[in-house]
């Protein structure tokens, strides 16, 4: 096991510098950069005249290597983080870029690991009563919700949820993970109670869409499995209905499930950046969107590797999950 995770994260090098320098180049593929909006906004904002404004832009240019090929420029950005992990300096955000990541990147993660637990819990729960109860009611009811989550929008939802909020219901401060009055106090249940109140639109949302995956995989893996021999030996061994369906029908069914967590994390992420987007949280979301608006490159291109990285990590840890589920996989060991 040892010997497959050290193979695993040495094998997910390489594949975080193509990554990279695919993300890079898809990013510098338009014309322009941040240069250029230094450059607008001193003619349009600060009256300065064509010419002063693009000895600023040349300036900033020239501070930050964008005179450069885009081949030394890809270079010296991996070697930064390399050897002094600086992922470059943003002027759009006037501050390291790694200083954005970490504002930003925690409250991202953290929103994304809610919904999946929660989107895990409920969407497996409801697969398992619905596979149970196949062709009822509630099957009917659990397929129609799940047949929602996964053809509605999540921005869209986003959009609608926001319009009553805002035009119907008079919230203020949407936009905030807290009240005004609660911005710079220290922890405490009432805190929470407040953040809650601010994300529970992106935590549902992102959530609904999570579950509706999990309980049609859930359902269709389970129906199969009840058929198998083995569960039949089971209920004739006299085994109640519980105990065939949670000791020996579900542990087999959720193996899909488990290698399903590999892409759940970036899932879950870009469902949550999509929902800030439009509520306009301070995560990672608005921050991609507005540094590319900009052509703020190393943000952008910074958070993409972020995201990947993600990608990679969650391969690793489903494959683990699923050595530790299925004792039959031994991974590493052959």
């Amino acid at each position: 096991m040892i010997r497959f995770l050290i193979s695993r994260i040495l094998s997910a090098i390489p594949i975080l510098l193509v990554l990279s320098l695919v993300t890079f180049a898809i990013i510098q593929a338009p014309p322009g950069d941040y240069g250029d909006y230094i450059q607008s906004m001193a003619i349009n904002q600060g009256g300065a005249s064509f010419e002063a404004a693009k000895a600023q832009a040349d300036a900033y240019r020239a501070a930050n290597g964008l005179f450069d090929p885009l081949p030394v420029q890809y270079v010296n950005w991996i070697w930064g983080i390399i050897t002094r992990f600086d992922f470059g300096h943003s002027l759009y955000f006037n501050k390291p870029v790694g200083a954005v990541v970490a504002e930003r990147l925690p409250a991202t993660i953290l929103l994304a690991l809610t919904c999946h637990i929660l989107a895990s819990a409920i969407g497996i729960t409801m697969g398992i009563v619905a596979a149970t109860r196949q062709y009822s009611w509630v099957d009917t009811l659990f397929g129609f919700v799940s047949f929602l989550g996964m053809t509605i929008p999540r921005f869209l939802l986003a959009i609608v949820i926001m319009y009553f909020l805002v035009f119907r219901m008079g919230v203020q401060d949407v936009g905030n993970f807290f009240s005004p009055r609660y911005g710079g106090a220290p922890w405490s249940w009432d805190k929470f109670v407040d953040l809650v109140k601010h994300v529970w639109p992106v935590i549902a949302i992102a959530t609904f869409g999570g579950l509706a995956y999990n309980m049609r995989v859930m359902r269709a893996n389970l129906l199969d499995v009840l058929n198998a021999q083995y569960v039949e030996t089971a209920r004739a061994k006299g085994l109640s209905h519980g105990a065939v369906i949670m000791k020996h029908a579900v542990p087999n069914a959720l193996h899909p499930l488990v290698a399903y967590q590999g892409v759940v994390l970036p899932y879950m992420l870009t469902g949550e950046i999509e929902v800030a987007i439009v509520f306009g949280l301070a995560t990672v979301g608005p921050a991609i969107t507005g540094s590319m608006a900009v052509g703020d490159v190393w943000v952008t291109a910074t958070f993409m590797l972020v995201l990947a990285t993600t990608l990679i990590i969650g391969n690793i840890i489903s494959d683990m999950m699923l050595a530790v589920l299925d004792p039959r996989i031994r991974l590493g060991d052959a």
